[in-house]
């Protein structure tokens, strides 16, 4: 029988061979991908430039409904763009905020207005811009050269004066004499028709009650303004009383005013005890004059008769042995006669 031959391949390592087979065309080698076919190609670089556009019109999108925060110059901010409801900041809480953004930057962005020019109008965020400005100077550091802000595009300028007084009550909380001035103020530049419409529209959410007060304190702010350091430190009770009396008597201004200007004080709690001596001064002149105006007038007598007049002297109180029958008689003869 003839002897059997073992077959073995030929190549063994056919399966490990990374060359490339016969046949295949060498302008393609197997380690190179091959490129996709024309149509994939074109539907691939539509598909990307549809997305890049969806995208642009996103961040377009985003940033004209003021959902984008932008990094803007400083420089390129005017913060007198509104007339400002805040009109100065705690020296303690202005350190603290430094120190804040010292250790963690900005964290919430301010609101501006796109003017011309690449000039931006300030909204809301006076507090940190003042801040970053100070820090600016103080550490010569370019971190502290540019703000984090929202775009805002407010329909009108109410809107935006409401956007700026809302950002503060929130953060911050405004005083009351701040209040009755951005109402003022507000109406002054013509933002709205009168000081009733700007404290309703400014202060629509704010109670009745809350409203009342600051009407109150428009009154101290027309009248005393001027010769006020530290308007803002007034507090609530000590400004109601001052408007009462101005309302009652509007004759106790000059003494008010006086009393301000010459002792030109150096802080709020100096300033508040000069209007409370002066408010409480005026107070015990009104109760001596309201005293001396109770004060009854004399009885005068004639022959028997006392006669007594009221304080209105609309009424007469007659006393005394002379009011007889006859007299009465008499009296009531007269009175008709006159009548006559």
């Amino acid at each position: 029988m003839a002897k059997r031959k073992r077959l073995t391949p030929a190549r063994p390592d056919y399966l490990d061979d990374t060359r490339p087979a016969h046949g295949v065309n060498s302008m393609f080698p197997a380690d190179t991908p091959r490129s996709a076919p024309p149509v994939a190609q074109v539907a691939g670089a539509t598909a990307a430039q549809a997305a890049l556009e969806e995208l642009s019109e996103e961040l377009r999108a985003a940033r004209a409904e003021g959902r984008l925060v932008q990094d803007l110059p400083l420089d390129a901010i005017e913060e007198t763009h509104l007339v400002r409801d805040r009109m100065a900041a705690d020296d303690a809480e202005m350190d603290a905020l430094k120190e804040s953004l010292k250790a963690r930057g900005q964290q919430t962005p301010i609101e501006v207005v796109e003017l011309e020019g690449g000039q931006y109008g300030l909204i809301s965020g006076w507090r940190r811009m003042t801040a970053l400005r100070a820090l600016a100077q103080e550490t010569g550091e370019a971190r502290f050269d540019t703000v984090r802000a929202f775009l805002r595009q407010p329909q009108s300028a109410s809107d935006a004066y409401v956007a700026m007084v809302e950002e503060n009550e929130i953060r911050v909380g405004l005083s009351y004499y701040e209040r009755a001035r951005i109402v003022a103020r507000a109406a002054e530049q013509g933002v709205y028709p009168d000081e009733t419409a700007a404290l309703r529209g400014l202060f629509a959410s704010a109670s009745r009650a809350k409203r009342s007060k600051i009407g109150s304190f428009v009154a101290i702010y027309h009248a005393l303004d001027e010769h006020l350091r530290f308007p803002s430190a007034i507090p609530e009770r000590l400004g109601l009383s001052i408007a009462k009396t101005l309302k009652d008597d509007p004759r106790t201004l000059p003494a008010i005013a006086k009393a301000l200007d010459e002792t030109r004080a150096a802080t709020g709690d100096a300033e508040i005890s000069v209007l409370t001596r002066a408010a409480n001064e005026i107070g015990s002149n009104s109760l001596k004059m309201s005293d001396s105006d109770s004060v009854s007038p004399p009885t005068e007598t004639i022959g028997d008769i006392q006669v007594k007049q009221s304080r209105n002297g609309k009424q007469l109180t007659l006393s005394g042995r002379g009011v007889s029958e006859a007299f009465l008689s008499d009296l009531r003869d007269w009175l008709h006669a006159r009548g006559t």
